[in-house]
Formats: structure tokens, sequence, C-alpha cells
């Protein structure tokens, strides 16, 4: 069985057979077999990708990966041509030359990982030999990106985002996690400053980081300003670390003092509680200090938010100042009297249409109130010639209220028709207008009685 305790490895793994054909050497030529090559080619791949993953790391060389796949005493003969044929696809890449493609300056400080193995590969592959040294290191390519990505957002979910700069120790220590080692640090920060989101300076001997912020597309440089902070901030810290320990000191001090107090000791009490009152003398000396650094950096971070502000409002002018440039004063006054005049003629011509509104409305009044008139001369005259409304006081007797009425006809019913006619002409005659209108129904009503 395999040797290969710590790690999950495929099912085919105890499969003899198979695992005798991907434990023999490649073939030559490609071309033979293409099939069987290449399904050899991506079983080793896969399988030295996932056993970095799975041990944290992102380098892999020759000599680990045969105690790593060591099967019944046997190591794989065709990993030499598994790690040339990664490296010609570029998902491996030498140590050296993915440090030596970032910047000279991490040379000065990742010597660990670079020592005299790169200058052995380089010699050798000058020489035209194709044999892959046993110690040379390889940065699989795929999980640095990745590792690097998991750094980049632990420092910005950790403490330290909002500061500018952060000490290498500092970074190994919130990085435990994600990175098994220093050298996968290293390497994870290689992939960074490839990516331009850090920039690693050396200050007083001491490498710091410093990460491109959010909103930022690179890292900008490290400047003097960048410095200061930082001292501050580790000053600060520094400080903080002191009034913590001369906290404990005090409650030593009094402890001892309290002991001492009770075996009778009372002299020896007494000095332990003068060094209690010095320790804290100290510790309101530095909580001084303490405070005025605080005090100090609180104003740095409202200056860095006045800056941004001030360039948000630059911006604002800029952008103001091209949106109004065709916009003059003359061209607006200009504009306003346009509308002035517009709104004017639009108000005479509302006049004129309510005019003719109005003059039409007029001879319409004067129509109805015609039109009443002829109603009004229209009218039935019996309605407007009624008889005579008796005058007689309201207490009258009923002979008196017969008598006031005119008398019956008392005609025979028998009258010829001309009879009617000189009858009606007579009373044309005698009577006036109204007179006529009113008693010729009377006599109708005599007739037909």
């Amino acid at each position: 069985m395999s040797n290969t305790t710590d790690m999950t490895l495929p099912p085919e793994w105890d499969d003899d057979e198979r695992m005798n054909v991907m434990f023999s050497e490649f073939k030559e030529n490609r071309d033979v077999n293409t099939t069987d090559w290449d399904s050899k080619m991506d079983f080793w791949t896969a399988l030295i990708i996932e056993s970095c993953k799975q041990r944290g790391s992102v380098c892999v060389n020759l000599q680990d990966l045969n105690k790593t796949f060591r099967r019944k005493e046997k190591a794989p003969l065709g990993l030499p041509t598994v790690i040339q044929s990664m490296a010609s696809c570029g998902k491996i890449q030498r140590e050296s030359e993915f440090a030596a493609n970032v910047d000279c300056g991490w040379l000065s400080w990742s010597v660990g990982l670079l020592l005299v193995k790169p200058l052995k590969w380089t010699f050798s592959t000058l020489l035209g030999s194709n044999r892959v040294p046993l110690e040379e290191s390889f940065v699989v390519i795929e999980l640095v990106k990745e590792k690097a990505a998991e750094l980049l957002r632990v420092y910005r979910t950790s403490e330290f985002s909002s500061c500018s700069l952060i000490s290498f120790q500092e970074l190994l220590t919130i990085s435990s996690d994600i990175c098994a080692d220093e050298s996968t640090l290293c390497v994870a920060l290689l992939q960074l400053q490839r990516d331009k989101q850090i920039i690693v300076y050396l200050h007083e001997g001491e490498k710091i980081v410093k990460f491109c912020q959010p909103g930022q597309e690179r890292v900008p440089a490290v400047s003097d300003v960048d410095i200061g902070i930082y001292q501050l901030q580790h000053s600060e810290k520094l400080l903080a670390e002191r009034v913590q320990k001369l906290g404990l000191e005090t409650d030593r001090c009094k402890e001892e003092a309290r002991n001492l107090l009770h075996e009778g000791k009372k002299s020896q009490a007494l000095r332990s509680l003068r060094g209690r009152k010095r320790v804290e003398k100290r510790i309101d000396n530095l909580s001084a200090k303490l405070e005025t650094i605080r005090g100090i950096l609180d104003r740095i971070a409202q200056s860095q938010t006045d800056k941004m502000v001030m360039q948000a409002y630059q911006a604002g002018v800029a952008a103001l100042r091209l949106s109004l440039r065709d916009v003059t004063v003359e061209r607006a006054e200009n504009l306003v009297d346009q509308i002035q005049e517009l709104c004017d003629t639009q108000d005479e011509v509302n006049r004129a249409i309510s005019s003719g509104v109005i003059s039409a409305d007029e001879d319409m009044d004067d129509l109805e109130e015609e039109l009443k008139c002829l109603l009004d001369e229209s009218k039935p005259d019996s309605i407007s010639v009624l008889p005579p409304v008796p005058t007689s006081s309201v207490g009258a007797t009923g002979e008196q209220i017969i008598s006031s009425r005119p008398p019956v006809p008392q005609s025979h019913l028998n009258i010829t028709t001309e009879q009617l006619e000189a009858e009606l002409n007579q009373l044309t005659l005698s009577d006036t207008g109204q007179q006529k209108k009113a008693t010729t129904p009377n006599k109708r009503i005599q007739y037909a009685q």
C-alpha cells in the first residue's frame, strides 16, 4: 500500500495493474500513443496540484514528490516529464523566475527562498540539459493566485485594515491560518506585488508591507507620511503594552503589601506601597503621552478625510465647469427674453380667443331674451284676461254673490248659423278688443246650453 497516509489518494491507487502503467516512464515520442500519454499526464498533473492543496503549499519540487507518491517502495518514473510539461504549459514556474519577474528589491529580503539552487537550474538549462534537479522549487501558479487573494481578504478583514503599513511579523501572525510557513507567505506577497496590490519596504532593518486600499487600482508608493503614521502607530502600540505591564506591576505591589501586612511586616509593606505609587506615576506619564499620540493619529485621520473631501470638491468643480462650458450669462438672458416674448404672445392669443367667445355668448343672450318675449306674446289670452274678482266684502250673503254674477243666457237653442255670425259681428264692433275676448266664451257657453 501507499506510504502517503497524510493525503487523500484517488481510488485507482490500489489497482496494481493501473498503477504499474502510471508509475512507468513516458514514451519519448508522444505521437506513438497520444491517448495513453495524455491520460497519464492528466493523472499526475491533477494529483500534484491536489497534493499541494491538501498540504497548504504553493511550491513543489521533484524530491518531495518522489517521497509523497512512493508506492510499494517505488517512486514514479515519469515525474520529471510531468514537471517539464507543466512548466512548458505555464502551470508551474521556477521560483527564481517567478521572483525575478516581480522586482529586484525582493531579492534583498527573500534570500531565504532564492539561494544558489535557481542558479544550478539556470546553469543546467544553459548547458542544454533536460534533467530536472531534485531540489529545484517550482511555484504552482493556480495555487499562488488563490493564496494571494486569500491573504488580501484576511488583511482587509483584520484589525490592521485601517493601517497604511503593517510589519511583516504582524502579517505573518494574521495569515497563519492560510499560509503554512513563511515561504508560502513570501510567495503570496510576490504575487500581490506582481499584481500591484502591495509594496514591500525595508525601514530601519524591518520589513513592512503597504497594501492597496479599497477603491484603488494599484498601491501608491510609500511616502514620508506613511512612514510617520507607521512610527506613531508603532509607538502607540509599545506604549499601550508598557502601560498594561505597569498596571500588572501595580496590582502585584498591592497584593505583596497586603501579604506583608498580614505577616506583620509593616515596614516592608510600606515599601511595596511606595513602589506602587512610583509605578502609578509612570503609568500616568505614559498614559498622557499615549493620549497625545492618539490625538495626533486622530488628527491625521481627519486630515485624510478632509483631503478626500477636497478632492471630491475639485472633481465636482471640474465637472460643473465642463457642464457649463457652453453656458453664459448673455445666452441665459437672451433665452429668458425669448421665453417672456413667447409668453406675452401666448397671452395675447388667449385674450383674442376669449373675446371671440364672449361676443358669441352675448349674441346668444340677446337671442334668448328675444325668444322669451315671443313666448310671452304667444300665451293664451284667457289666462291673462280672467273674470273680475268680486269686490264685495267677505261677509256678503249668498244672494248678493249670486246677483253679482253675469246673467245666465235664456235664449232658445235652435239658432241658425247666420244669426250667430250677425251677433258675433255686433259684438266685435260694439266692444273693445279686451271685452270681446272676455265675453265671447260666455256667449258660446250660453248657446251651448
